[in-house]
């Protein structure tokens, strides 16, 4: 059951916007998934920024040890993460269909469906492909060899970067998602 606020008296609906079905429940909870499985990642980074010893040693301890520079990166670099693996939840909600009125020159206007579907496609492709790559240790560092954490620190780290491998595949799925229930929208027949 769904709730509705009742328009005031002098208002008028919006009947130049076509009525996109609703989001089934499952895809909201899949959309909201993605932040959560970047989350433990951010944390884990953000600990090595702040001086939490997360396990290494030599000279990749050197490299990433607490600093000014090495803090601004590490922080820019989550909340760029976070904030790429928030905008899935823009593919559920009303943000993602059309744009909030408060932005200049495009507020209001409806969001086209390749404009969204695009880029979380390829998004999707490519976090697939670097956190797949990173997992197998193809990528370089990825492994940190014998410099990198070993034993509990190792666990923690990999118990941190493993929910990136869900990062994807669920983008993916709320981006076709996302495309057919536009596209459905947008048919005559709806």
């Amino acid at each position: 059951m769904t709730l509705t606020t009742p328009l005031p008296i002098d208002a008028k609906p919006d009947t130049s916007a076509p009525a996109f079905p609703p989001v089934p429940r499952w895809l909201d909870r899949t959309a909201r998934a993605v932040p959560l499985a970047v989350l433990p990642s951010g944390l884990w980074r953000m600990a090595m920024a702040v001086g939490i010893p997360v396990g290494f040693s030599g000279q990749l301890a050197e490299d990433w040890r607490p600093g000014p520079e090495n803090f601004s990166y590490i922080t820019l670099l989550t909340l760029v993460v976070e904030l790429l693996a928030f905008l899935t939840i823009g593919l559920v909600r009303p943000w993602g269909e059309r744009t909030p009125r408060w932005i200049p020159f495009l507020g209001g206007r409806h969001v086209p469906v390749w404009a969204a579907v695009v880029p979380a496609a390829l998004g999707a492709l490519v976090v697939t492909a670097v956190m797949t790559l990173m997992f197998w240790g193809v990528l370089p560092g990825s492994a940190g060899g014998s410099e990198g954490p070993q034993g509990a620190a190792a666990w923690i780290m990999n118990a941190c970067y493993l929910p990136l491998l869900l990062w994807g595949p669920l983008l993916a799925v709320v981006t076709v998602a996302y495309a057919r229930r536009r596209l459905r929208a947008a048919r005559p027949n709806g």
